[in-house]
């Protein structure tokens, strides 16, 4: 049976992606490097079984290269056409996910092992609310304007290189800012908005390893800072100085 890639004007266009349960779904936000999606789809599927589903979204019109090779009974590639910013995509994969669980994920992770086992079975415990491969605590002496890893446990933030949430949780907190239209600190943003309403967030080892970042790395330096800048001035605005929503320090 061939599944074809989906194309849309919109992010607005888009509906349901499937109407097959799964136990977990896996979101991608791709803007350019398909190569990097393609290894990172095909490390996916060498580490996980056939209930975790894998929903990507391609912004623009890049070359597609041969992705659509990708694109099976689990495996959902679609691309809008006219653009469509960092939040509103994973807003909207999150929203038509047919799982309890989401992962938010980075092209540039890459799984080495079964990942999403020791996930789903921490998620079901129902202690917490989301996840993740890489977090830390804010620091509040520098005015929350950093983030300090502290290693495995619980934290104030998690970040989207895999970030596995309780999808009715994500939805409840308002999910990611529909203004970061770009990815950089709007993982924090969003982490803190799980933790405003009273979720918690932790930390683990998992069998991940990250390449290069284009993201970060190849973006325009100009766009990159001033979206980035204005994603955490949101933060501050918001967040800063409510210490009460923050984890234990450590």
């Amino acid at each position: 049976m061939a599944y074809p890639l989906k194309i849309y004007k919109r992010i607005g266009d888009l509906r349901k992606v499937s109407d097959k349960d799964f136990t977990a779904t896996i979101a991608i936000y791709v803007d350019g490097f398909i190569e990097d999606a393609i290894a990172c789809l095909k490390a996916i599927k060498t580490n996980t079984a056939e209930d975790v589903a894998i929903y990507v979204v391609i912004t623009g019109t890049p070359e597609l290269l041969d992705i659509a090779e990708q694109i099976d009974a689990r495996t959902f590639i679609t691309q809008i056409t006219e653009g469509v910013g960092y939040g509103d995509a994973i807003n909207a994969l999150i929203k038509f996910a047919n799982s309890k669980f989401v992962v938010v994920m980075d092209p540039s992770s890459i799984f080495e092992g079964d990942v999403m086992a020791p996930v789903i079975a921490e998620l079901n415990k129902e202690e917490f609310c989301a996840v993740g491969w890489r977090g830390g605590l804010v620091n509040t002496e520098d005015g929350w304007r950093s983030v300090d890893d502290k290693g495995p446990g619980e934290v104030d933030v998690l970040f989207s290189y895999f970030l596995a949430v309780n999808r009715q949780d994500a939805i409840s907190c308002g999910g990611f800012n529909a203004r970061a239209i770009y990815y950089r600190n709007a993982d924090i943003e969003f982490s803190l908005r799980l933790r405003h309403a009273q979720g918690r967030l932790l930390q683990m080892e998992l069998p991940l390893r990250q390449e290069r970042h284009h993201g970060y790395y190849d973006a325009d330096e100009t766009f990159r800072d001033e979206q980035s800048r204005k994603t955490y001035d949101r933060i501050l605005d918001r967040f800063r100085g409510k210490s009460e929503i923050l984890a234990p320090r450590r």
